[in-house]
């Protein structure tokens, strides 16, 4: 709760005093736009001393510490100060240190404002006090690695007002942390502090949705716009200066944009909202096609910021999306006609339009494919956590357990990290016919493979690069396994310290058809859309209202959905409860296949 000192005056002139840099101190920072962010960079890299990730529970004794508001000299913790009432909870120093937690409350521990999984946990930046603050571990795991933004809806809200949720910052729909109103200016200028230490770093880092790939302007545009709109309406308060103060004295250096505000729009300039949109894709060309993939490749858009991505669309659904110029559209129908094109996007949001259209049709299925049997994107994998253990969750029917895994990591979104543990599936009917799969290495060194196992019989190897985050896709055809099967793939690594291996988009296709062929007595009878997107499958043709029956059974044979009279009322099945996949429609007359994305 903040306290109104008698001698509030005296109070701001002393801190007015203390928030003076040494004199000289940046005599050099004489430029602006990106020469002025480089020069500050060259003056609070000179010494900086690294005192280690453990180093930072000794700093917390002197930089975060509250006599500001409660004025007791517990831990000051954004998280959990309330600034104008009763904090719900305090933190001793050291006594309250983390340890386990499973509540608010139970324990302060070391919070990254800028995830040390986008660095790969490396040091300097992994120990470097001035955006490491001490705060609440529940809440800390709350927040996770996710960007900071304006909350819609929120899924999470911390005993002081913190919220996680939808991002309604502008340019950015995912999920986003928000700090309270007191403390969303003090983290604008810790991530601002980031990307100015760091610049010449910022290449080899990840975005996390945040970051930028160059050391001007270092964060993106979504993320820059929200953090200046921050800074702007929460000024420097007398406890971010105590803090700089302190960290000065532990750590050697300062953060110029708590000793001068102003650095920030001599830096970035006021915010502007990006609304041009990138240059359409041109040049878009389909080949190689089998079974289940189509290969595409384009040429690229120019955009006034820059170009983030490539959604990639077969017959009007969206199947990937992509940061090059070329890619191989995986899970496709087989002896099917595609029609394919490219949408560029940049980081406000904007899209261009779409790219020419380029066609292809997908090759027969050998051995009895069948086209995509099942996928697993891990969206519904648990929540964001580096540590290792045993995860289980379910997914478009599926139940999957991955054993010495953890979840904080990403490939094309949401991914499973194996460090020596498997990835299994629960039984799945229809057989296996080809499988595709997305690794990466995240931690460790060298290339390698991991091991894929069908009913416990390997079937084969799936490699990845030595180059870490790099993507490989690999699929593996005619495994010719029919009947119920079990999916386990293995990191075959049995030292903890070895290669730890990212898997993501896992397809497979189907190696048992049902015995019905596709035929149709009634030429005028089609289905669409297909693939169907919102599970709703409509049908035309002619007398649909006189159809007695319509079955829908997936490619084991078994019968899944049996409906009288389907048409009596509308030319729609309702396809809820079916899990993605490849079904059979037999109606009286005709029968058809169709695929639930």
């Amino acid at each position: 709760m903040r306290r109104i000192l008698h001698s509030f005056l005296l109070t701001l002139i002393t801190i007015s005093a203390l928030a003076q840099a040494p004199a000289g101190y940046y005599n050099n920072a004489t430029g602006t736009g990106a020469t002025l962010k480089t020069q500050l960079k060259t003056i609070i890299t000179n010494g900086h001393q690294d005192h280690g990730y453990d180093g930072l529970w000794t700093g917390y004794q002197t930089t975060d510490r509250d006599y500001y508001y409660e004025n007791d000299g517990t831990i000051l913790d954004i998280y959990s100060e309330k600034p104008t009432t009763v904090d719900p909870y305090n933190f001793i120093y050291n006594t309250n240190r983390c340890g386990n937690y499973s509540n608010e409350g139970d324990c302060y521990n070391r919070e990254h404002i800028v995830p040390q999984s986008l660095f790969n946990e490396a040091s300097p930046m992994k120990n470097d006090i001035h955006f490491i603050r001490a705060t609440d571990g529940k809440v800390n795991g709350m927040r996770s690695n996710y960007p900071f933004g304006k909350v819609g809806t929120a899924s999470f809200t911390s005993l002081n007002g913190s919220k996680l949720g939808n991002s309604v910052s502008s340019g950015y729909s995912g999920i986003v942390f928000e700090p309270i109103d007191e403390f969303k200016g003090d983290v604008a200028r810790m991530i601002f502090y980031f990307v100015t230490r760091y610049e010449t770093q910022l290449s080899g880092f990840s975005s996390g949705d945040m970051l930028g790939g160059s050391a001007y302007p270092g964060l993106q545009s979504w993320e820059l716009n929200q953090l200046i709109a921050w800074h702007n309406a929460d000024p420097v308060s007398p406890a971010e200066i105590g803090r700089n103060n302190a960290s000065y004295a532990y750590q050697g250096n300062r953060n110029p944009y708590i000793d001068n505000p102003n650095y920030v729009n001599l830096v970035w300039g006021t915010p502007t909202t990006d609304t041009q949109a990138p240059t359409v894709p041109t040049n878009l060309v389909a080949s190689n096609p089998t079974s289940s993939t189509v290969a595409l490749s384009w040429t690229a858009s120019t955009d006034n910021v820059g170009v983030t991505g490539y959604d990639v669309y077969a017959n009007n659904v969206l199947k990937a999306t992509v940061t090059g110029t070329s890619t191989t559209v995986q899970a496709l129908a087989s002896s099917t006609l595609y029609n394919f094109y490219v949408v560029a996007k940049d980081a406000a949001g904007n899209l261009s339009a779409q790219s020419n259209i380029a066609t292809e049709t997908t090759l027969a299925g050998t051995g009895g494919g069948t086209g995509t049997c099942g996928t697993e994107d891990f969206s519904n994998i648990p929540a964001s956590s580096s540590s290792y253990s045993t995860r289980t969750w379910t997914n478009n029917g599926i139940t999957w357990i991955a054993t010495d895994a953890r979840t904080d990591d990403t490939v094309n979104g949401k991914a499973i990290t194996l460090r020596i543990g498997n990835l299994t599936s629960s039984t799945l009917s229809g057989g296996i016919q080809d499988l595709t799969v997305k690794t990466s290495l995240k931690y460790g060194s060298g290339s390698g493979v991991l091991n894929v196992e069908i009913n416990g019989v390997q079937v084969g190897t799936i490699p990845y690069t030595a180059t870490t985050n790099a993507i490989t896709t690999t699929t593996l055809s005619n495994i010719n396994v029919s009947g119920d099967i079990v999916i386990k793939i293995i990191n075959p690594i049995t030292a903890t310290n070895g290669p730890r291996v990212a898997i993501d988009d896992l397809t497979w296709t189907c190696a048992a058809s049902l015995s019905t062929v596709e035929n149709s007595k009634d030429k005028t009878f089609s289905i669409y859309p297909n693939p169907v997107k919102n599970h709703e499958l409509f049908v035309k043709g002619e007398n649909l209202n006189k159809v007695v029956k319509a079955e829908i059974y997936d490619f084991s044979g078994k019968l899944i959905k049996n409906i009288t009279n389907p048409f009596k009322n509308s030319n729609k099945i309702d396809l809820h409860g079916l899990s993605k996949g490849v079904y059979i429609l037999k109606t009286d007359n005709n029968s058809t296949k169709f695929i639930v994305d």
